[in-house]
């Protein structure tokens, strides 16, 4: 693993190879989550700031984990996450209690304008969900459920099951 920024005692960035070309971006989550709650915020943007320059121009997400935050961390992280210099805000990884909500989308296009991204991400089940998140802002959206929602927007009936979770 390479190290790409200097290990404080809470930062751990490091991916197999910075160098490799078939790496196109970073998805950033972990202590920059937990620091958030705790209204770090010079740290947050901080640490989201070393990762955009050491991605190299590589397409940099955040991932928050909305489901555990307030409005206000969640407009707050987004703030940072632009201030950054960051391309992408996303909801959730899809591990934690919640995923996308059109309300998290709506707020997180609302506060990063037009010239970031958004993906939602979690809980994206079906076809009609898809569409609400791109109604309510979402650039890109993350479903396990892509064969089915595919299937749906086709005008098919779904031949696979709607996966657990969300």
């Amino acid at each position: 693993m390479s190290q790409l920024a200097p290990d404080d005692g809470r930062r751990s960035m490091a991916f197999a190879d910075p160098d490799d070309p078939a790496l196109t971006h970073l998805a950033v989550v972990g202590d920059t989550y937990t620091v958030l709650l705790s209204g770090e915020d010079t740290y947050v943007r901080d640490e989201i700031a070393a990762v955009v320059e050491a991605a190299g121009g590589r397409t940099v997400k955040v991932i928050f984990e909305n489901a555990y935050l307030t409005d206000e961390r969640k407009i707050r992280a987004c703030e940072l996450t632009a201030e950054a210099g960051a391309h992408f805000v996303k909801t959730s990884t899809g591990f934690g209690p919640g995923g996308a909500t059109v309300a998290d989308v709506a707020l997180m296009r609302r506060v990063v304008g037009a010239d970031m991204g958004v993906k939602a991400a979690g809980g994206v089940k079906d076809f009609a969900s898809l569409e609400a998140m791109v109604a309510a802002g979402a650039t890109r959206v993350g479903a396990s459920a892509g064969v089915r929602i595919v299937q749906q927007s086709r005008g098919a009936s779904p031949t696979t099951p709607s996966p657990a979770g969300y």
